[in-house]
């Protein structure tokens, strides 16, 4: 399984807890360094905690789970 792929699965796990509160996320890309660039949508994307969410939710699972992520990062 590319690392691509493991990103990609691993957010599948959480969307279904943003989906929950009205939002959900969308894979952009994987970029050099283990930076995973995603799409907040939904509510997440109006969200005023949206940043809190990213970094302390998404990132901090990510990185837990997947040790070569390094960062994720928000694309508009």
């Amino acid at each position: 399984m590319t690392l691509e792929e493991k990103v990609k699965d691993a957010l599948e796990k959480i969307r279904p807890q943003l989906q929950a509160d009205g939002g959900d996320l969308e894979f952009v890309a994987l970029r050099d360094g283990g930076k995973v660039h995603v799409k907040l949508t939904g509510a997440c994307g109006s969200c005023p905690i949206a940043t809190m969410t990213l970094k302390q939710g998404v990132e901090r699972f990510l990185k837990e789970t997947i040790p070569e992520v390094t960062e994720v990062i928000q694309a508009f």
